[in-house]
């Protein structure tokens, strides 16, 4: 990545990295922070010193947002990439289950992040969970497995499209509580915007920018 090289000669200070090259960050990163290195992928890079210093603020993002969710009821991933492992970190606490397409993927997630997780097979439901959709399913219009998405109590859905996605829709139909991948991205941008500065965010001025068409 050029960016990381311009990093280096202090051309740049700090950049954001977005899908699907988190992972090749963390690799290019001189140093981590602890939840980052947990999570194994990185969306911020700040140039402290000589050292680019890799950070992770979807797992911020996600915990600050994660109070407008039902505070009872088990914790449903669906995904195992860089996005699940961040909701991972980020939900340790509620002892997540992860749902993958490949089988012991969910397992090995938790291995490498260091939380401990249950696994359920992809399109098995799990009654009242809040779910996480951490895969792009709904970007293009697509479903989220329907039994999945119709048993659950909440949706957190990072995929970021400027339409509500199609899960999102049916959740907020059934008057259930939903935070979307707009909200996550400006969450995660605000902190992003912290590290670079050092100030307060302008988190109103910053939505208004992302709605823009």
């Amino acid at each position: 990545m050029a960016a990381f090289g311009e990093l280096a000669t202090g051309e740049l200070s700090g950049i954001n990295i977005t899908m699907p090259h988190k992972a090749l960050a963390f690799s290019l990163c001189d140093r981590v922070d602890e939840q980052a290195a947990r999570a194994g992928s990185v969306n911020t890079v700040v140039l402290e010193g000589s050292q680019r210093v890799g950070y992770s603020t979807d797992i911020d993002g996600i915990r600050t947002l994660w109070r407008r969710m039902p505070a009872a009821g088990p914790v449903l991933i669906l995904g195992s990439g860089g996005a699940a492992a961040a909701a991972a970190v980020a939900l340790a606490e509620r002892t997540p289950y992860i749902s993958s397409r490949r089988p012991g993927a969910g397992r090995d997630l938790g291995q490498r992040a260091g939380v401990e997780v249950g696994e359920l097979r992809w399109r098995v439901p799990l009654v009242g969970a809040n779910v996480v959709n951490c895969t792009p399913l709904g970007m293009k219009g697509e479903w989220l497995p329907n039994a999945v998405v119709e048993m659950a109590s909440g949706l957190f859905d990072l995929v970021y499209a400027k339409q509500p996605t199609p899960a999102i829709t049916y959740v907020k139909g059934k008057g259930l509580p939903v935070v979307s991948g707009l909200d996550l991205l400006v969450s995660q941008a605000g902190f992003g915007f912290r590290l670079f500065t050092g100030v307060e965010p302008p988190l109103a001025a910053m939505r208004l920018a992302a709605e823009k068409p």
